[in-house]
């Protein structure tokens, strides 16, 4: 199995990087893993609507560029669907058997996600009603799927 996590924009926090790389390296145990981090789109800090869906378009197009045609495509979204941990396990075990070894989880930026990758999505997976910061998306993310891997093989870790 192969993960791929698609980020708009890079961590700059020290802190951010530290926990991101100490879950890359958990997860190294158990899958391929890779981030991948594309550039955020500058733009003004008060958008009109049309200005925002450009911004995220251009970001979307961005990270579409590493999403293959076999790639099984999950975008965080807050309107997609909420599962437990142990529900994102069984999830995640269930996708080789029906032929997708390679499974992309796409992180918007500051304003979410353009509707290119949005259609491209094969399922919309839900952390929270609640808005997160897209940088602490990235750890909260890494640490289920470290948490999925914990509880697919019933290793202690999982409480």
């Amino acid at each position: 199995m192969k993960y791929t996590v698609l980020c708009v924009g890079k961590l700059k926090e020290r802190y951010w990087r530290e926990a991101v790389a100490e879950y890359q390296k958990r997860l190294s145990a158990y899958v391929s893993f890779e981030m991948i981090e594309t550039p955020d789109e500058k733009a003004p800090e008060k958008l009109s609507a049309a200005q925002a869906a450009q911004v995220k378009e251009k970001e979307a197009q961005r990270l579409l560029k590493y999403v293959g045609d076999q790639t099984f495509l999950i975008t965080l979204e807050i309107g997609g669907k909420a599962m437990s941990s142990e529900a994102l396990s069984a999830f995640l075990q269930e996708l080789p058997l029906r032929g997708k070894s390679q499974v992309a989880f796409a992180i918007g930026g500051s304003l979410g996600l353009g509707e290119a990758i949005l259609a491209r999505s094969d399922y919309r997976l839900s952390f929270s009603p609640m808005t997160f910061p897209h940088q602490l998306m990235r750890v909260i993310l890494l640490e289920q799927l470290y948490r999925a891997q914990k509880i697919s093989r019933k290793e202690p870790y999982h409480k």
